[in-house]
């Protein structure tokens, strides 16, 4: 799996020289000396996934497959909760699926893998491995759907999907990438428009209240829109280098994929009426966030409502007595876990305390606790949070009674201290000098733009910078209408307020 490039910048997180030092000792890039090379790192020594043999794929270990089923879980359990229901479609589908609905197959033309021999049977008609479902979902719904009392059609489905990419970068652009994706058919348009708003908040929760990621809401520009929808909305974060990563994306398709697949039905009135389609996705790429967004120069962060350990127990002491220390360690996992919590005991033999506790820093696990003989005796604990570098010397009960509080402060601080970044390497810009200095600065950037997209595409040739949405009105960030003039070609601003510009993943 290739790189995609050096990304360093002013925007790392910098540490100080000692810090920088003590990582290097760790194995792991500083952010500040190689942002690109801190993240291939982790991504491999944290144990999250690995090369695979087949170019541009990646393997996702147990560690990473552990934190991809929480995130699995924690959403499916939403969607069922909003009535959907998940099934699974074929990943072949024919190759003239994709040509009928034509933005559609001239967006993801480039990104296609074709099968065109089974055996040694040469096809009439190549497959394509799917890029994403809408063409299949909507060939199956035409022969699903009679009457208007069969919708609204709420379908989700988890897998994979496969895109060409030219230059990869684990869990962010690999040629196949786990992700979710969630088709719905109503009867109206306001119900389907309601849908996909729905779903997008639904993404914008799970990753403040879950993941602890600021994210923007807001639409996209017709530039940037989905191919083959009326409207695309998306959420945006901000990674420690400055740069944007599209999160999760919510389509209204309006009626184009139900005319190109016959999906239509009989209204209460008797007339036929095509099908208002949606489709919304989020992918693999939010551990890429994840990564990037709280991670710090020995390794990842956690946040502990999706971390797979919350609490990690590294007994500590001499062979003679490390067989007690791992029995205490192991019944004080279980009052932990009585009380919810996901812990772990780190009872390997032969490693030092030392290379223990790096280990499960590079991890990111949120507490580390060591159970010692003086510490067993004295009925106290060590008590390390991943977050700062102190340890706390606290009484057992205690330390075992306060975890849920420290584990929700910990939460509330990475999102705190994410937001706050996000905010501080965000400036408002009303001239293009202004705009190309901020961003080669490594920010985002809010300004007027005229809607033009010939504009967009001049603005990402001299800048490399792309309008990540239009943000919402109710937004948690960067929300005021206003008016003004574009600040590329100064024709009158188009959306009422400042577009969000960055540089992206």
């Amino acid at each position: 799996m290739t790189n995609d490039g050096k990304q360093g910048g002013n925007q790392s997180g910098k540490q100080g020289r000692g810090q920088d030092k003590k990582a290097q000792q760790y194995g792991v890039t500083p952010q500040s000396v190689d942002f690109n090379d801190w993240y291939n790192e982790v991504v491999r020594k944290a144990d999250l996934a690995d090369h695979s043999p087949v170019a541009g794929a990646m393997v996702v270990k147990p560690y990473g497959t552990a934190l991809w089923e929480r995130i699995q879980r924690d959403l499916d359990d939403r969607f069922k909760a909003d009535g959907h229901q998940n099934l699974l479609f074929p990943t072949l589908i024919p190759m003239d699926f994709i040509m009928k609905e034509a933005d559609h197959v001239e967006g993801f033309a480039p990104e296609l893998f074709t099968v065109s021999k089974i055996g040694t049977e040469e096809l009439a008609e190549p497959y394509v491995m799917r890029p994403t479902s809408e063409t299949i979902v909507g060939h199956m719904w035409s022969g699903w759907l009679n009457s208007y009392r069969d919708l609204p059609f709420l379908h989700n489905q988890w897998g994979s999907v496969f895109r060409a990419e030219l230059r990869t970068k684990p869990f962010l652009r690999t040629s196949e990438f786990f992700w979710q994706e969630g088709h719905t058919a109503h009867a109206t348009e306001e119900e389907a428009r309601a849908e996909v708003r729905q779903q997008l908040d639904v993404y914008h929760a799970f990753c403040r209240d879950v993941l602890a990621l600021p994210v923007v809401r807001g639409e996209k520009t017709a530039s940037e829109r989905f191919a083959g929808a009326e409207n695309t909305y998306s959420i945006e974060g901000m990674m420690r280098d400055g740069k944007a990563l599209q999160s999760g994306t919510s389509h209204y398709l309006g009626q184009n994929f139900s005319r190109a697949f016959d999906v239509k039905f009989q209204t209460k009135e008797q007339r036929e009426e095509y099908a208002y389609t949606t489709s919304w996705g989020l992918s693999s790429r939010i551990i890429g966030a994840l990564i990037m967004t709280h991670g710090d120069d020995f390794g990842l962060i956690m946040p502990p409502n999706i971390a797979p350990i919350q609490v990690v127990i590294v007994p500590v002491g001499r062979k003679d007595d490390f067989a007690q220390m791992v029995a205490e360690g192991q019944q004080l996992a279980a009052e932990l876990r009585a009380q919810g919590l996901r812990a772990h005991v780190d009872d390997r033999e032969g490693l030092t305390n030392g290379f223990k506790y790096n280990d499960w820093e590079l991890k990111g696990v949120p507490v580390r606790i060591e159970v010692g003989p003086r510490d067993l005796e004295a009925g106290q604990l060590v008590v390390k949070n991943r977050t700062n570098d102190e340890k706390e010397t606290l009484g057992r009960v205690d330390a075992v009674s306060s975890m849920d509080a420290r584990l929700d402060g910990i939460q509330r601080h990475l999102y705190e201290r994410a937001k706050n970044f996000m905010l501080e390497n965000t400036v408002t810009v009303d001239t293009y000098d202004e705009f190309r200095a901020a961003i080669e600065d490594g920010k985002w950037v809010r300004a007027f733009h005229c809607g033009d997209p010939q504009s967009e595409r001049q603005i990402k040739e001299e800048t490399k910078a792309t309008a990540r949405n239009v943000p919402f009105d109710d937004a948690e960030f960067f929300s005021e209408r206003e008016e003004g003039v574009c600040v590329h070609t100064g024709k009158p601003a188009a959306y009422g307020k400042r577009l969000l510009f960055g540089r992206q993943y």
